[in-house]
C-alpha cells in the first residue's frame, strides 16, 4: 500500500520503553500508533477510530460513534481500549 500522502511527523520511544509514531494526515488531523514493551499494540486514525490488540490473542476495536468491539479475551479479564502513552 502507499503512503496516500501523509507526512511523517514524529516518531521515538517514550519514558516507559514503548515505540510511537505519529503521522499529519492534513486538515488538522493525525494518526499514530504505539508499539509497546509488553507486546500490545494500539491504533489510532484520524477518522477516530482506534485498535487495541492486548499482545495476548485480546483486541478491541472501537467505531467513531464510540461503539466497541471485543474478542480473544479469557472470562473474566476485561479488556483495555487504551494505549500506554
Amino acid at each position: 500500500m502507499g503512503d496516500k500522502g501523509y507526512s511523517p511527523k514524529g516518531s521515538g520511544t517514550n519514558c516507559q520503553g514503548n515505540h510511537y509514531c505519529s503521522r499529519d494526515c492534513g486538515n488538522g488531523s493525525n494518526s499514530y500508533h504505539y508499539s509497546n514493551s509488553d507486546g500490545s499494540y494500539y491504533y489510532s486514525n484520524p477518522w477516530d477510530s482506534t485498535y487495541y490488540n492486548n499482545g495476548n490473542g485480546g483486541s478491541t476495536y472501537t467505531s467513531p460513534s464510540g461503539q466497541s468491539r471485543s474478542s480473544g479475551y479469557s472470562s473474566g479479564s476485561g479488556s483495555s481500549s487504551g494505549g500506554k502513552k
